[in-house]
């Protein structure tokens, strides 16, 4: 088996793609890896505390490297940061990067090139897969989620801090994919057959943070903070 490392956002889709990557035969998982922001020591995107991470690694049995990076990095700052860490992973004799994309082609051409430049190779076990089958698929195997940031842009706050279940699915509008792939939502993955055990967490704060840019409406983020 090779040796490979899974770039772990604590969501559904990461989740689901250590869960595939289990099945088969042909990596051995030897690292997780996590992008984390320095500021907040959150998750990025995902606002998830670190607590929560490390009790999520702990439960898949995985090692975690976490990956800082700053708060809003500029493109040269983010790719030094993780040329740096596939670096890092390479000297412990990984090979493949695995990472839970499923359609974005520009980003798993940005992601292949990296990678390439940092002499690993890069892996994506749910591309090309319907993110209208696979929140099915997901259900069925045993996860739960929650959603931990959401877009104003494309969601109400009412979906803010729901388990992902059929209902949820369900109850998507139209012009959202089921699977958040287009940064609709973000979620976080307590339960499931990754997991040795659940991950415990309550729901605390809410937070909005509004976007940076200029835009004709106001939009922004919801964030919950998980305890």
């Amino acid at each position: 088996m090779e040796k490979a490392a899974l770039f772990w956002s604590g969501g559904k889709d990461s989740a689901y793609a250590l869960y595939k990557v289990q099945q088969g035969r042909k990596y051995e998982i030897i690292t997780l890896v996590t992008t984390l922001s320095t500021k907040y020591e959150r998750i990025s995107m995902h606002g998830v505390r670190a607590a929560l991470l490390d009790k999520q690694a702990a439960a898949t049995g995985i090692p975690l490297l976490k990956m800082w990076a700053p708060d809003i990095p500029t493109n040269e700052a983010y790719e030094e940061v993780l040329l740096e860490t596939y670096a890092q992973l390479k000297e412990t004799g990984i090979t493949t990067v695995i990472f839970g994309d499923i359609f974005l082609a520009d980003l798993r051409k940005y992601r292949e090139a990296l990678v390439s430049k940092a002499g690993l190779k890069a892996d994506f076990p749910l591309w090309g897969q319907s993110t209208f089958v696979l929140p099915s698929m997901f259900l069925s195997a045993g996860f739960r989620t929650v959603t931990c940031c959401i877009s104003t842009e494309h969601l109400t706050k009412e979906y803010l801090g729901r388990e992902l279940d059929t209902t949820f699915f369900q109850q998507l509008p139209g012009n959202v994919d089921p699977c958040g792939e287009n940064g609709e939502f973000h979620t976080f993955c307590f339960d499931g057959p990754v997991f040795k055990e659940a991950i415990p967490f309550t729901k605390g704060e809410e937070r909005y943070v509004p976007l940076m840019i200029n835009t004709e409406k106001e939009a922004g983020f919801w964030y919950i903070d998980l305890l």
